[in-house]
């Protein structure tokens, strides 16, 4: 197995992984590149990125540009690199850093593509009702996520699966893939990504979670196990840990029985696990010791425009 010499380019937890099995295979790690400590809480603690936190254990050169402009190409350029690997970056990669690195810049994505090219792959997977997922090695280009793809492994997603146990799975896979794509860059012959069957994955909002009881149960069940969702009373924001699709009807957001199950567009939804904002999650007969929803109630709806 060759050692190449490297830059790493993540930031959050998915490619910690990766990184770390770059650095067992004995790959030289010349920079990691991750995104800025961001403030975070409600102190406002500015907070180092999961990647940047691995690479200074390991005592690795690290770089956090806020953007990649010619003075960051130009550096990353003086680096030699015979590979760069990139794994939920967050930026895009200028024409000049992807040409930089003498074979070229490798991503570790989160679904098969074509299918979920963009930024959120894993979500909106769980939130479509996909049977299966995957990681994908492409060489990148400038397109979003278009170009030529390395290698690729399926998993399936069961009928349960959340966003945060298939972003797991994926994530070890996507470590083991990477090592394996780089240890075999003489042979593998990149192959272009289908024109059928490309989907985007649009970046998560804050109200990419917020329930509307009008929709069908099924779409409010994947929304959960998807997304950090959630709904209003008041001022209050509760947010839906866990939920089951469940039989009932009424009107949408009508509070059927102290379960509770929820009245939705199609069907009823099950609420098992809850948390109000700055307390503990809680199964449903614990949150409600705490925080009433009677029989009849109706939770609101989000307006419409």
């Amino acid at each position: 197995m060759k050692k190449l010499r490297l830059a790493f380019m993540g930031t959050p937890d998915f490619a910690v992984a990766s990184l770390d099995a770059l650095i067992a295979a004995g790959h030289d790690i010349a920079a990691v590149y991750c995104q800025p400590p961001r403030q975070a809480g409600r102190g406002h603690r500015v907070v180092p990125s999961p990647v940047q936190r691995r690479a200074e254990e390991a005592g690795l050169p690290l770089r956090h540009p806020a953007r990649l402009g010619p003075d960051e190409a130009a550096a990353f350029a003086a680096l030699d690199l015979d590979a760069a690997v990139v794994a939920a970056y967050g930026l895009i990669l200028p024409k000049a850093v992807l040409d930089a690195p003498r074979l070229g810049c490798f991503n570790v994505h989160a679904s098969l593509l074509p299918r979920w090219r963009g930024a959120a792959p894993i979500e909106r997977a769980i939130l479509a009702g996909d049977t299966e997922s995957g990681v994908t090695i492409m060489k990148m280009e400038q397109g979003l996520d278009t170009g030529p793809m390395l290698l690729a492994k399926r998993i399936p997603i069961g009928p349960d699966e959340t966003a945060a146990g298939l972003r797991a799975t994926l994530t070890t896979l996507g470590a083991r893939l990477i090592v394996e794509a780089l240890d075999n860059l003489d042979t593998l012959t990149p192959c272009p990504q289908p024109e059928t069957g490309v989907t985007y994955a649009k970046k998560i909002s804050r109200d990419d979670g917020r329930i509307d009881w009008r929709q069908d149960a099924s779409l409010i069940a994947r929304q959960v196990r998807a997304f950090d969702a959630w709904f209003a009373i008041g001022d209050e924001r509760i947010k839906v840990l866990a939920a089951a699709v469940a039989p009932g009807n009424g009107a949408p957001g009508t509070v059927l029985d102290v379960a509770p199950r929820v009245a939705c567009g199609e069907g009823a939804l099950q609420l098992l696990r809850l948390q109000r904002a700055g307390r503990g999650a809680l199964d449903a007969p614990d949150f409600l010791r705490g925080f009433a929803l009677p029989v009849g109630s109706v939770l609101p709806c989000p307006a419409t425009n």
